[in-house]
C-alpha cells in the first residue's frame, strides 16, 4: 500500500518535469526562429535603404510635404542609414533629428517593408519677417519667424507678410514667441484691416507701434497696449481732417479713445 501511495506522488512530479522541458524547449525553439528572422532582417540586401526620394533610381526613401525644407538635408539626417537595413534604423532618434532641421516644427518616420522609409514633414508657417544683423535699410538681412519665435532662413517664395521689429536672434525662444503672440493679438483684432501694415514694433511691451503705408508716405500709429481695433477705427474715422489740417504729420498717438494726438 506505501508503494502504490509513492507511485501516485511520483506521478504529478513526472508530468511537472515534462511541462517545464516541453516549455523550455518551445522557448528555445522560439529564440532561434527570431534570431534567425532578425539576422535575415539585418543581412538581407532587400531591407536595404538605398537613397532620398528622387535622389537616384529605385530610392527608398519618401520624403513628404516638404516645401520650404530642403530635401537634401533630410536626407543628411539618414545619410549614416544609407545601404543599412531599414530593420536597425532608429526611427525615434532619427525624427528628433529632423526637428532641428530648418522649416522643420514637426515630422514622423515609419517603415514601408520591405526597404522603404516615409518620412512627413510639418513644416512651419512664417508670420513675419524680422531683421537680422545691421540696422542699416542698405545692408540689413531679414529672415522669417513663425508663431512659436522661431527664426526661419528666407526662401525664393513672397510671403505678404509684415516687419516684425523689436525681436532679436539673441532674444531666448520664450521672449520671441511673447512678442509673436502680441503681434497676433494685434492682427486678430484688427482682422482685413491690419493687412496694410508694414511693419509692427513690439520692443515696448506697454505700446505698440506700427508703421502704415498710406497716400505715398508712412504713418507711424502708436497703439497701445489694448484696444487695437477700437483706436485704429478712430484713426480711419478722423484721417481725412487730420490730413486736412496737418498735411505733414506722421506719426500720430492713438493711445486716448477720444483724442489723436501728433507727436512732432
Amino acid at each position: 500500500m506505501k508503494d502504490s501511495g509513492k507511485s501516485r506522488a511520483a506521478i504529478p512530479v513526472l508530468r511537472v518535469v515534462a511541462w517545464s522541458v516541453l516549455i523550455a524547449s518551445a522557448l528555445v525553439a522560439v529564440f532561434l526562429i527570431y534570431n534567425r528572422i532578425e539576422r535575415f532582417l539585418i543581412r538581407d540586401e532587400r531591407f536595404a535603404l538605398s537613397g532620398p526620394d528622387g535622389s537616384q533610381d529605385g530610392q527608398t526613401l519618401d520624403i513628404q510635404g516638404a516645401s520650404h525644407v530642403s530635401k537634401r538635408a533630410v536626407g543628411a539626417v539618414f545619410s549614416e542609414d544609407m545601404g543599412r537595413s531599414v530593420y536597425l534604423i532608429p526611427l525615434t532618434d532619427r525624427r528628433a533629428s529632423l526637428r532641428s532641421v530648418d522649416w522643420v516644427k514637426d515630422a514622423s518616420v515609419a517603415r514601408m517593408w520591405p526597404n522603404r522609409l516615409e518620412v512627413r514633414i510639418e513644416e512651419r508657417v512664417p508670420v513675419a519677417f524680422v531683421t537680422l544683423g545691421s540696422s542699416s535699410a542698405s545692408s540689413a538681412r531679414f529672415g522669417l519667424i513663425d508663431e512659436d519665435g522661431m527664426i526661419l532662413p528666407p526662401t525664393p517664395d513672397r510671403f505678404g507678410l509684415p516687419v516684425l521689429a523689436g525681436v532679436k536672434r539673441s532674444d531666448s525662444l520664450a521672449q520671441r514667441a511673447e512678442r509673436v503672440h502680441r503681434m497676433m493679438r494685434l492682427l486678430r483684432e484688427l482682422g482685413d484691416q491690419g493687412r496694410s501694415l508694414s511693419e509692427i514694433d513690439v520692443s515696448d511691451p506697454d505700446d505698440i507701434t506700427i508703421m502704415e503705408p498710406r497716400d505715398g508716405r508712412v504713418l507711424k500709429l502708436l497703439l497701445g497696449d489694448r484696444n487695437f481695433a477700437l483706436r485704429y477705427r478712430n484713426f480711419l474715422t478722423h484721417y481725412a481732417e487730420i490730413v486736412e489740417r496737418l498735411p505733414g504729420a506722421v506719426t500720430l498717438d492713438l493711445r486716448l479713445e477720444d483724442r489723436i494726438t501728433v507727436v512732432e
